[in-house]
């Protein structure tokens, strides 16, 4: 197996210092993905990748949001010939020390979604964790797999060649229904799923980019187009629910 990790950026400069240095000491390869940040979080960056000869940047001409950052990571990861990439978020809020644990499922099961499911503190919002819940449901139901325990977290190590391929169709959301919308396509086509948990806390101080009504909008509006992907399917999903349920 041969691995890195991605971080798409987006005004998380000086939270995305930690993060990286945070990384350092397990000497995997990172690609970080400014996507079109101001001047202050690209000097962080610069400053990062000056720092790390690990680190590659990818500067993006403008903000495509976390979807098309992590597009653009993953396909410089096929370029180099990574087989699996680590996408961690920028912000800080994932235990960094779960990486190694989550490289090693990914080499003993290479051809799986290996997932992070949130372990929360008494940092988190109540209407983010309540929302996740909801989210979750709808993930079961739009693709008929009962085992999802997290479908919005931004911690995964994802095989790199199915997960290029799909993202070059431009077929998943490039905004905050990224999460949700590629973990179901990937499901869709057969990727199977292994869930464990990532402890999740929310600094006091930590800068969200998101936006309470533009965001759970996008979020419904995929989920939209996610069930009418599922009806469309419904044969193929119901017959493998069947041979499922058969097998010993």
């Amino acid at each position: 197996m041969t691995g890195g990790i991605i971080i798409p950026v987006y005004k998380h400069g000086k939270a995305c210092v930690a993060v990286v240095d945070g990384l350092s000491q397990y000497g995997y390869p990172i690609i970080l993905v400014d996507d079109g940040n101001g001047a202050e979080t690209k000097a962080y960056l610069r400053q990062i990748a000056a720092d790390h000869p690990a680190v590659t940047l990818i500067t993006l001409a403008k903000n495509t949001g976390k979807g098309g950052a992590f597009a653009a990571g993953i396909a410089k990861a096929h370029g180099l010939g990574w087989t699996h990439a680590l996408q961690i978020d920028a912000d800080g809020q994932h235990d960094l020390t779960r990486a190694p644990f989550f490289f090693a499922q990914a080499a003993a099961n290479p051809h799986a979604l290996i997932c992070g499911y949130p372990e929360y503190d008494e940092t988190v919002p109540a209407h983010r964790k309540n929302g996740r819940k909801f989210a979750n449901n709808w993930a079961k139901i739009v693709s008929f797999e009962s085992g999802i325990a997290d479908a919005m977290c931004g911690f995964r190590v994802y095989p790199v060649e199915p997960t290029h391929r799909l993202l070059s169709r431009g077929r998943c959301d490039r905004r905050m229904g990224f999460d949700i919308d590629i973990l179901i396509r990937l499901i869709w086509r057969g990727v199977p799923c292994q869930f464990f948990p990532v402890r999740v806390t929310y600094p006091a101080d930590g800068v969200s980019n998101f936006h309470v009504l533009r965001d759970n909008a996008r979020i419904s509006w995929v989920y939209t187009k996610l069930c009418a992907g599922m009806l469309l399917r419904l044969p193929v999903l119901l017959a493998k629910t069947v041979r499922r349920k058969r097998a010993p």
